[in-house]
């Protein structure tokens, strides 16, 4: 028996009693036990939140970053990027079809699992009925999307296979501010007017960063023809 078992049973007990409580290095703690079932994984937690800054630093650096670290390896770092996908998949799975879009404000909860986490820029598409109910979300795919020729395409067949009458556009940007270039809003009209062609409205395009979302109907870019 490991001499930090006692000291694993009583943690456990009380993260199950009180998970709120745990500041973020005791969480960390917690979780590495199960890629050192018998080590003392305190000191490793502290000197990855003081390496990385935060949970969220932790979770997003690079395998070889990680590796970095005295004391990581090959199964620590499969069993962070593995915690991560799972918190991204448990935010999509909570997203309800049955949902209706009465606000941009109602739309933030509905596409950020899709953006959490990202290192990439990544483009999705939400499809609406005709009274503004969720028909369903379509990762559109991966890269810039003011230079993806194939984002206008994938979004035009997202659209017509859910016989969406309305779609948002969403995008990220990684390390920018939530704010349109002037690219995004080029791409932004040509969309429209290709929608249109086919008898879909482009209700809005919005852009995550962080935890940020701005929309660009409500920032007074206007997508149609003057």
């Amino acid at each position: 028996m490991s001499i930090h078992d006692g000291h694993r049973k009583r943690t456990k007990q009380e993260f199950l009693l009180r998970p709120d409580s745990f500041p973020d290095h005791r969480l960390l703690e917690v979780y590495l036990y199960f890629a050192n079932p018998r080590g003392d994984t305190n000191p490793l937690a502290h000197e990855l939140m003081d390496r990385f800054g935060s949970i969220s630093g932790v979770l997003d650096a690079l395998p070889e970053e990680l590796m970095k670290v005295p004391g990581v390896g090959e199964q620590t770092v499969c069993l962070l990027k593995a915690g991560k996908e799972l918190a991204g998949r448990y935010l999509t799975s909570r997203t309800s079809m049955e949902d209706i879009v009465t606000s941009t404000r109602s739309v933030y909860p509905l596409l950020r699992p899709y953006f959490f986490g990202a290192r990439n820029e990544r483009v999705a598409v939400l499809c609406l009925d005709a009274k503004n109910r969720v028909l369903g979300i379509r990762p559109i795919g991966e890269g810039c999307v003011n230079t993806a020729e194939v984002t206008v395409r994938k979004v035009v067949e997202a659209a017509l296979s859910l016989n969406a009458s309305q779609g948002i556009l969403a995008h990220n940007h990684v390390s920018e501010l939530a704010l349109p270039s002037e690219a995004d809003k080029a791409t932004t009209r040509r969309l429209w007017r290709v929608l249109r062609d086919v008898g879909v409205l482009l209700a809005d395009h919005v852009i995550f960063s962080d935890d940020d979302m701005v929309s660009m109907r409500d920032s007074g870019v206007r997508f149609e023809e003057r």
